[in-house]
Parts: structure tokens; C-alpha cells; sequence
């Protein structure tokens, strides 16, 4: 009877141990299914956690997360955006369909199997899926913020009375590009939404070449010249030119005849060396170096006559320009006083009714025709080109034209166009000027120049001119502030 009562307790207990083990699966098989309809631990989708989550609640934590507005700064500037605004979708059902098939590709009771040894599941990681319409980001960032915060820079401007130009300010402006990128990264993080736009300086602008006028009438007026100035610039970077004529505190025409004075040695010169072959021999060249560093005018007849003609050397000079082009330039007579005019010459330039200087019958120009024809020099130097090369093929080299401009850097003065640089500038130039032959006083006074700068290279040609009379200190410095204007212009930022 007693081992009959052991055996029964031993049996209920069995049964009794078989039934809570079966309880407790049943309880486990219940708990792990309702873990198996979310998500396991450290699973990610977008970068946001979706631990413990159902598919549903993982879908609003990815919509919360992502409707959340980013924050752009543009420089003290601060405003938020709805990403819809910008163009962005989330491709929820995309991304839950990848993360949930990732989460039921494992067979059920190996995944219980190892849900009852702790052994958990490998989390999984979901990249974004999203869409970002990039002509809709664009569109919002030129009309509304480029529109609202971009500040054009303001230009340099002539300082009243002075040689130079008041300091302008930089502008700001969105590098939309770049702004898209930052803003794409921001969108598609879940944390990082704020953007420091892509925000670029813009220089102020160099004057403009109205803005360079009105500094050249200034400067004019504040010396208090009566006659007349005509000035010719060409900038040798970008082929811009400048044409500015000045008369009794008004703008007028320029192509204006003026007496074209020792300037007219540059075309003997240029005809010299069209005649003479290479290399040049050692008596021309030293009336060359006479002719242009000490303007010798025994020199420029020499040349004429040794070179050119006996006695019709200047009309040489005179069909050289034509051919180049030059209407209104011309030598009509030798330099030795009594010598006879060779032509009379009608032109454009001394035809005018409105702006007459009683220029001289023997040698004229004009200053936008001596500027044209130093350019002509330096196109030649610089690539054996240009306006030579096209009407006199073969015969006037570029090396000849480096000579050339060699010749002229011999010519140092200390004044005129010279006198307005800083020391150590490279300036090739003719100057001219001279008495009148009737009442002895100078009208008169020239100077076409090769500028060699840091901020560039440049053609200046100015020509003055006074019924009366110029002073020559006072139409020196009036030259060197023109010169110094125009340096400036062209070197802004280095003063």
C-alpha cells in the first residue's frame, strides 16, 4: 500500500512538471508570436530605430521623423522648410515591405528555437527610400531664398577730385548646387536637419568704363583745364575699348585732329622697319635710337631720305598709314624747318566744323589712330599677327615689332603718361610737344603709350590741347593724374 502511494506522488509530479513545461511553451510559442509581429531589436529602417514596433507603428515613427521641417541658415539668416516643400517623398510602403520581409524570412521555430536559448535575431538595417524632386528644390531656392537674401555687390566708384576709385563692397550669393547637395543629405537624415547654405562672396565689381569718364572729367575740371583732352584706352585682356573727348566741361566727339608732334615718329618708324630687312644694320638703328629716346627730328629725316625717298620720304609714311587703315594720320614734309609741304591733306578729322584746333598741315593724328597703331606693334609682338601680317605679309617680322617696342621703353622721361605710374612700371611711348612756330608757346602736348601692369596690359593715348597756351607743369601733372586714373582703373585693390 505504501509503495503504491510513493509511485502515484512520483507520477503527479511528473505530470505535473510535463503540464507547466507545456504551459509554459504554450506561454513562450504566445510571447514569441506576438515578438515576431514587430520588430526584433536593433532593427533600423531610415536610420530610425524600430525596435519592439509593428508595422503600422513603424510607419508613424518614420513619418514623424521625417515631416520633421529642415532648418537653413543663410549667413545670420534662419528659416525652416517642409520637406514636401523641397520636393521630398518617403517611400514608406517600400522601405516597412523590405524591413518586414526581412523580418519573416527567417522559418518560425528555428527563430523560436533560438528565442528560447536568449539567442536573439540579427538586427537588420533598412536604407532610405525616398524621392527628391530636384527642379522643385531649385525652383524654391532661386525664387525664394536666392530672390530674398542674395545682395549684389556694390562697385568701386571715382572718388570726386581725386585719381582714384572709393572702396566697393562684396556681395553674397547661393551656390544653388551646392545648397542642393547640403539640403538632399539633410532630407534623408533623420537627425542632421539643419543646413548651413552654400553661400559665396562676389567681389565688388571694377568700375565700369561710364564710371572711369566721369573720374577723367573730374580730374580735368579739378585742374582746371579750359582747352580741350581726347584719350584713347584699350584694354589689351579683353579687347574693350575707350573713346572720351572733353571741351570746356562737356563731352564731344573724339576723333578730333590734333598736331600730331614727335608721336608721328612711330609710324617712320614702323616704316623703317617694313623697308629695311633683317637684321637691321648698325647706322640705322642709331638713328633709330636718336629719332625716338632724344626725338631728334635730323634723325627722323635721315631716315626718311636714306630709307624711304630723297625728297619724298613723309608721303611714304603718309601711304603706309592709309594702308594700314588710318584715315586721319599723316606726315606731309620733312622736319627741317622751311621744308616744303609735299600735299595737302583733307580728312575726316580735320574736316570737322565742331571741333577744330587749327591742327598742323605737316603731321596730324588722331589719338584713337596712334593707340590703334601701338596695338598694331604689340599684336605683332606678341603672336607675329594682326593688322601687319594682313596688309604687309613678310615684311615687317615679329621680331622687328619687339624691337620695336624695345625702342619705344627707351624713352624715359619722367613725365606725361610716365609721370602718373609707379616707379618700375614698363611703359613704351612717344611722347610729343613743341612750340608753336607763330607765337612760340606750347598748344600741344601728346603722349600714346604700351602700359605693362599687374592688373593688366594697356593702350592710353591722350592728347591736350589750348588755343592760348599750356604750361607745361600744369599740363604735366594734368597728364600724370589722367595716367594715374587709368593705372588705378586697371589695378584696383592694389592702392
Amino acid at each position: 500500500m505504501k509503495r503504491f502511494r510513493n509511485f502515484s506522488l512520483i507520477r503527479w509530479l511528473a505530470l505535473a512538471l510535463i503540464v507547466s513545461a507545456l504551459l509554459l511553451l504554450v506561454f513562450q510559442l504566445v510571447v514569441f508570436s506576438r515578438l515576431r509581429s514587430s520588430f526584433a531589436t536593433g532593427s533600423v529602417i531610415a536610420g530610425v530605430d524600430v525596435s519592439g514596433l509593428d508595422v503600422d507603428q513603424a510607419a508613424d515613427r518614420l513619418t514623424q521623423v521625417y515631416s520633421v521641417p529642415v532648418e537653413m541658415r543663410y549667413g545670420d539668416s534662419a528659416f525652416q522648410v517642409k520637406p514636401a516643400t523641397l520636393g521630398f517623398s518617403l517611400n514608406l510602403s517600400s522601405m516597412i515591405a523590405a524591413a518586414d520581409q526581412a523580418r519573416a524570412a527567417l522559418p518560425f521555430w528555428s527563430a523560436f528555437w533560438d528565442y528560447l536559448f536568449n539567442k536573439l535575431p540579427e538586427s537588420q538595417e533598412i536604407p532610405i527610400m525616398a524621392d527628391i524632386d530636384v527642379n522643385q528644390m531649385r525652383t524654391f531656392l532661386v525664387n525664394e531664398v536666392a530672390a530674398r537674401y542674395d545682395q549684389d555687390p556694390e562697385p568701386y566708384s571715382p572718388v570726386v577730385g581725386d585719381v582714384f576709385f572709393t572702396a566697393g563692397k562684396s556681395g553674397m550669393a547661393l551656390n544653388v548646387d551646392r545648397s542642393i547637395e547640403l539640403i538632399s543629405m539633410a532630407l534623408e537624415s533623420p537627425s542632421e536637419r539643419t543646413v548651413n547654405l552654400s553661400v559665396e562672396k562676389s567681389t565688388s565689381a571694377r568700375p565700369s568704363i561710364e564710371n572711369l569718364k566721369v573720374l577723367l572729367s573730374q580730374i580735368i575740371d579739378v585742374n582746371e583745364f579750359t582747352g580741350v583732352a581726347e584719350i584713347y584706352m584699350l584694354d589689351l585682356q579683353t579687347g574693350q575699348e575707350m573713346q572720351f573727348a572733353y571741351m570746356d566741361g562737356e563731352r564731344v566727339t573724339p576723333e578730333i585732329a590734333f598736331t600730331a608732334w614727335s608721336t608721328i615718329k612711330i609710324p617712320i618708324m614702323i616704316e623703317v622697319y617694313r623697308q629695311k630687312d633683317e637684321p637691321m644694320d648698325d647706322e640705322t638703328y642709331a638713328l633709330l635710337e636718336k629719332m625716338i629716346m632724344l626725338s631728334d627730328n635730323d634723325a627722323s629725316d635721315a631716315l626718311m631720305k636714306t630709307v624711304m625717298n630723297e625728297t619724298l620720304g613723309p608721303l611714304y609714311i603718309s601711304d603706309t598709314m592709309q594702308k594700314l587703315g588710318l584715315k586721319n594720320t599723316f606726315l606731309a614734309g620733312m622736319f627741317w624747318p622751311g621744308a616744303p609741304l609735299l600735299r595737302e591733306f583733307t580728312t575726316p578729322a580735320n574736316s570737322r566744323t565742331d571741333v577744330y584746333l587749327d591742327p598742323d598741315r605737316y603731321n596730324q593724328t588722331t589719338p584713337t589712330e596712334m593707340g590703334s597703331l601701338l596695338y598694331d606693334i604689340y599684336q605683332c609682338a606678341q603672336t607675329g599677327g594682326g593688322t601687319f601680317a594682313a596688309v604687309f605679309p613678310g615684311e615687317i617680322t615679329q621680331n622687328e615689332c619687339r624691337a620695336m617696342i624695345s625702342l619705344l621703353s627707351k624713352d624715359r622721361t619722367g613725365m606725361l603718361i610716365e609721370a602718373g605710374l609707379p616707379d618700375g612700371t614698363q611703359i613704351a611711348h612717344k611722347h610729343g610737344w613743341g612750340n608753336d612756330p607763330v607765337d612760340y608757346v606750347i598748344h600741344t602736348m601728346c603722349d600714346p603709350a604700351i602700359v605693362y601692369t599687374p592688373g593688366g596690359n594697356y593702350i592710353l593715348s591722350i592728347y591736350i590741347y589750348d588755343e592760348n597756351q599750356i604750361v607745361f607743369d600744369n599740363g604735366n601733372q594734368l597728364f600724370a593724374e589722367l595716367s594715374r586714373a587709368i593705372y588705378n582703373y586697371f589695378n584696383i585693390g592694389s592702392f
